[in-house]
């Protein structure tokens, strides 16, 4: 009697645990890091490592993901990557010292990394070609929340036990995620091991560029850029290993990656649609949360709170899309997804500090309600030519993509945000003179103030007089320099409008039984 078939649900539910969790740490750990620095009397350059290296290890291997799935069967390399990362969660949260939480957290990264794209893989795998949407609105669910969730679940935990729970919580999902996956997974027969040597040069290029470009990026801004050797020699680094990368994947007989898949008008566009998503995405998710933190003055429960609503709406919208591919126009919901993106982040163009939550999370809203008809019809029509041998392959370089993009737009987020506060002040500073009236009008009333309420003597008064409206234009700095980035996460997404006409809108109208022949 033939073995009954897993459901496809099941299998996805299975292969959604090892998203969530590498994407949850990617940023559950950021809230904590104040806590792990006064544990191991780290400076900041130092424990930022714990972020940077994880980064690094993640892009590392994401492009090479196929390669590996392939060569040692990817039902084996996803089990394996999820006890990797489980016994290494294990030893971060249990790190005596920082050397080794980075270097554990440098096996999560690997680890983590790779079970993104075989976790899309398998679910592309598991759906027939017209129900795709669908496949890739559950793989969105993951992409998606865990960077919602993980900053307000990092900092409950942070605030409610100690950071190292931040890492402790994976262990039981792990086991959970390594039991299915021995169950339910099985290997495609089309699956081929690759044949002839391995290209360890291919490898080291790609370690060479990728990690060095991560470096660059996430350092770049701390140490002011190319003023600093230290990111030169890494923007350097990363050039030539990037160029020494492509030229061996392009003229090696059995390359680890296939960049030919760039051939593939829909593949290239929906990988180049989803970098300018993870731009303005990433960058948006860190900097709105970041304003309510540091400028309003929520804690981070409730700065994650201006983010849940987002992440809600983006669920309802993936489910109500996935049902939708198939039958309309892609180009027409991804221009509706870009549509509502820019709307959202045009609305901050009026953000100043007498905002309320209700602001904050109406943008998110909208947000989070347009990426829905983002992530899952880019994903379906980038798929949807490749044939089910190169999904491997294609897998690990779009969620590359995806994770460079969300990098580079929180490097110049981050980027912006810091000259621009700096712009802002100066010309602000201007306006606080001896001849300016209103100037000279608030400073009497911050004195006369101060005064009643202190008991200080008149120059100790007016000296702190002088301290608060100098932190009062620091603040008001501040939030238009927030402006300005959101203005430039718009810019992403108008970006976005030419290049969904080279979307595949046949892609939409396409019956179940004209996909079926492409594949």
């Amino acid at each position: 009697m033939a073995e009954a078939a897993p459901s496809k649900y099941l299998i996805a539910v299975t292969a959604m645990i090892g998203t969530l969790m590498e994407v949850i740490d990617t940023s559950v750990a950021n809230v904590s890091l104040p806590h792990m620095q006064g544990t191991f009397s780290a400076g900041v350059d130092e424990v930022t490592w714990v972020i940077t290296s994880y980064l690094v290890a993640n892009a590392i291997i994401l492009p090479i993901t196929g390669w590996l799935g392939n060569y040692f069967g990817r039902k084996r390399f996803y089990i394996t990557c999820l006890a990797v990362f489980t016994l290494a969660s294990l030893g971060s949260g249990s790190a005596p010292t920082l050397p080794f939480l980075i270097i554990m957290r440098v096996l999560q990264g690997f680890a983590g990394g790779a079970m993104v794209p075989m976790s899309q893989a398998i679910l592309l795998e598991s759906f027939p070609k017209e129900e795709h949407g669908k496949a890739m609105a559950m793989f969105g669910v993951g992409v998606v929340f865990g960077p919602i969730i993980g900053p307000t679940l990092g900092g409950y935990i942070t605030d409610t036990m100690t950071w190292r729970w931040v890492f402790y919580i994976n262990l039981p999902a792990g086991v959970l995620g390594i039991l299915l996956a021995l169950l339910i997974i099985k290997d495609p027969p089309y699956l081929q091991r690759p044949k002839g040597r391995v290209d360890y040069w291919s490898f080291a290029f790609i370690a060479l560029g990728l990690g060095s470009l991560e470096v660059m990026l996430n350092r770049g801004q701390r140490y002011d850029w190319f003023h600093s050797n230290f990111v030169t020699f890494f923007a350097l680094c990363a050039v030539l290993g990037l160029a020494l990368f492509v030229w061996r994947s392009l003229t090696a007989a059995n390359p680890l990656v296939d960049l030919r898949l760039f051939g593939n008008r829909e593949f290239a566009s929906g990988t180049f649609l989803m970098f300018l998503l993870g731009f303005g995405l990433y960058g948006s998710f860190t900097m709105l949360p970041l304003f309510a933190q540091k400028l309003m003055g929520y804690t981070a429960t409730w700065a994650g709170l201006v983010l849940s609503p987002g992440g809600i709406a983006s669920l309802v919208a993936m489910v109500f899309v996935g049902n939708l591919v198939g039958k309309v126009d892609t180009r027409l919901l991804v221009l509706v997804g870009a549509l509502f993106n820019i709307a959202s982040l045009w609305l901050l163009h009026d953000l100043n500090l007498q905002v309320d939550f209700f602001f904050l999370m109406m943008s998110r809203l909208l947000q989070g309600f347009g990426l829905g008809f983002l992530f899952v019809p880019i994903t379906a029509a980038a798929f949807v030519r490749l044939s089910r041998q190169q999904t491997g392959q294609g897998t690990g370089l779009f969620n590359l993509f995806r994770n460079e993009g969300g990098s580079v737009g929180i490097a110049m987020a981050a980027t912006v945000l810091a000259r621009r506060a700096q712009h802002h002040q100066t010309h602000l500073v201007e306006h606080l003179t001896p001849y300016s009236q209103v100037f000279q009008h608030r400073m009497a009333d911050a004195t006369q103030a101060l005064l009643a309420t202190s008991g200080r003597d008149p120059v100790t008064s007016h000296n702190l007089a002088e301290g608060i409206m100098y932190g009062i234009v620091r603040q008001q700095a501040g939030a238009m320099a927030y402006v300005d980035v959101f203005f430039m996460l718009t810019i992403a997404f108008v970006a976005f409008l030419p290049f969904i006409l080279l979307l595949a809108g046949r892609n939409g109208r396409s019956t179940p039984e004209e996909l079926r022949e492409e594949a």
